[in-house]
């Protein structure tokens, strides 16, 4: 089964928007804060440190590494969607595998990798965490993706 790659990019942009939504508001409603602190966060993987004490431009980078994450997660789930509906089946169960499987792929190795402050493992934040990767990327692209192979 192929997919367009325009409904592949736009998934991805829609995944990617709803997720930088989520983590924004779930970091205003932490900490009373707007989502220049979540830019900085993902801009840190790459900076260090400098993201947090640098200027409008790594705003800039932020966005650019989410977004550029976000496709990168859509194109894999296109690839593999085929093979995990013949295994789950159920649009709504593939979703929910695959937000957890971009839950450990983004905690356990993209933030590993980088250079992002680590902080102590939480569970509340982890379920959190999953939760919007669940509800934002993993059921949206399932969905999509299953309207989409339907035509």
């Amino acid at each position: 089964m192929k997919f367009p790659l325009s409904k592949i990019i736009a998934a991805g942009f829609l995944v990617g928007t709803l997720d930088i939504t989520a983590a924004c508001i779930h970091y205003f409603s932490k900490t009373g804060k707007g989502p220049a602190g979540v830019l900085r966060f993902v801009a840190s993987g790459v900076f260090g440190e400098a993201a947090f004490s640098g200027g409008k431009e790594m705003l800039f980078w932020g966005m650019f590494f989410h977004f550029v994450i976000a496709l990168s997660f859509s194109f894999f789930f296109f690839l593999i969607y085929p093979s995990l509906k013949k295994f789950i089946g159920n649009n709504v169960g593939i979703g929910i595998v695959y937000g957890i499987f971009t839950w450990l792929i983004t905690t356990q190795v993209i933030v590993r990798l980088s250079n992002t402050p680590k902080g102590e493992f939480n569970i509340v934040n982890a379920l959190v965490a999953a939760s919007i990767l669940i509800i934002c990327i993993g059921i949206p692209l399932a969905v999509i993706a299953g309207s989409t192979s339907k035509k």
